[in-house]
Order: structure tokens, then C-alpha cells, then sequence
């Protein structure tokens, strides 16, 4: 079975549901066999670190990684963004339209036009 999602990198989306419902973010990466995007600044979630030791070693001194709390944005849904027309700039059902010159493109529901990814 084919992985693919209507949303991809780059892309700005509206976070439909979830505790940070209503915002607009960048997506930052996608994964297609989760059906997952994490979302530029959004998802945050707390991750508490240990200082630990890491390979590299310079001047005989071994590199320590720095312990402490992290906010690191995690994984929605894709099911739970939309994408953000960049001409009509409102979330939107994505369509697929195939170009004279035979590309397959992502087009607007409301506008009709092309969506490009600008990243």
C-alpha cells in the first residue's frame, strides 16, 4: 500500500483539533507510514535528560551532552491538520489536478489554484 498524505513539508497548516486547536504552524517533517506531521512550535511536550556521554573525543576530554528539560515538538495526526491555501490563505480540502505537461498537482478546493510547497 502506497504512503501518501495530502500534507507535506513545508506546508502551513490549521490544527483542527487538539490543545493547540486553531493555530497556524510550518510543518517541520512528515511521516507517511504514521500518517504523522509534527508542526513547527506546536505539540510541545516536555522531555527530561539525563547529562550523558557522547562518542567524540577532543584533547583527551570526552564531550558531555548537556542534561535538563527539553521542549520537544511532537507528532499530530494528519487527520488532525488542514492545509493553508498560500493564494487564498484559509484552510482547505486539497485536490489533485493533472497539468497539461502531465504533472499532478495539489489545488485549492476554494480558489482553484496550484498549490505550491514553498520550503
Amino acid at each position: 500500500m502506497a504512503h501518501t498524505m495530502r500534507i507535506r513539508k513545508g506546508d502551513l497548516v490549521h490544527v483542527l483539533s487538539g490543545k493547540d486547536r486553531g493555530k497556524q504552524g510550518r510543518v517541520i517533517d512528515a511521516h507517511p507510514k504514521e500518517r504523522k506531521v509534527v508542526v513547527e512550535n506546536l505539540n510541545i511536550a516536555k522531555r527530561h535528560t539525563k547529562p550523558r556521554q557522547t562518542q567524540g573525543r577532543t584533547d583527551r576530554a570526552p564531550k558531555i551532552q548537556q542534561g535538563g528539560i527539553l521542549d520537544i515538538a511532537k507528532p499530530i495526526d494528519v487527520s488532525n491538520v488542514m492545509l493553508v491555501c498560500p493564494n487564498c490563505k484559509e484552510p482547505t480540502r486539497v485536490r489533485h489536478t493533472v497539468l497539461e505537461d502531465g504533472r499532478r498537482v495539489r489545488v485549492c478546493s476554494h480558489c482553484d489554484k496550484a498549490i505550491e510547497v514553498t520550503a
